[in-house]
């Protein structure tokens, strides 16, 4: 009778053996399959033909139209146009005051920020012309800024800063960094308006 327990208990061992050696040699670790399952993963949503509207306490503000808007989920979530970007700034009597184009934007949804960048153009309503390689906008304050350089023409006059500027939205208020130009002056020595 105790053979016949020690052969039953040989048994039971030889089986729960045979079974952890199979759990081990199942929990092999592939480290490329470990990486995939345990990296941050950045979640990209794709839209064509984009237009759209933005208003701050039911005034329309602005327009924005691209052919592409990628919406990036990572740390910092923001919206990039890389295929050009057209924007209308409106004034409070909702007429355009401004328009914007170039060929990139990247806009940071937690910060309010616009990064802008090549080909940058902004036309007032009057005709007055902003051109920079790239350029800020800040949402909450409403104001345009770069450190690089950037030309300001207007129908008779045609200034640059050479370190960038600082700028209203709508262009009534420049600051030139390390800034030039050229003036015209009538003949009695006043400058044109």
């Amino acid at each position: 009778m105790n053979n016949t327990i020690l052969t039953g208990c040989n048994k039971i061992i030889a089986a729960a053996y045979i079974i952890s050696c199979c759990f081990v040699s199942g929990c092999e670790n592939d480290e490329r399959r470990i990486h995939e399952l345990t990296d941050n993963k950045i979640l990209k949503e794709e839209a064509k033909e984009i237009e759209s509207l933005l208003s701050q306490d039911g005034k329309m503000k602005a327009k924005l139209i691209a052919p592409l808007m990628i919406r990036v989920n990572a740390d910092t979530t923001y919206f990039e146009f890389p295929h050009s970007l057209h924007v209308d700034f409106y004034d409070d009597s909702a007429m355009v005051e401004t328009k914007l184009d170039c060929k990139y934007g990247k806009y940071f949804e937690n910060l309010n920020k616009v990064f802008l960048r090549d080909s940058v153009i902004v036309v007032t309503a009057k005709g007055d012309t902003l051109k920079s390689p790239d350029l800020w906008w800040d949402q909450n304050t409403k104001l345009f800024y770069t450190a690089n350089y950037v030309e300001y023409r207007t129908k008779t006059d045609i200034y640059y800063g050479r370190k960038g500027l600082r700028a209203t939205q709508d262009l009534t208020s420049v600051i030139f960094n390390d800034g030039g130009g050229t003036v015209q002056i009538s003949e009695n020595g006043f400058r044109h308006q």
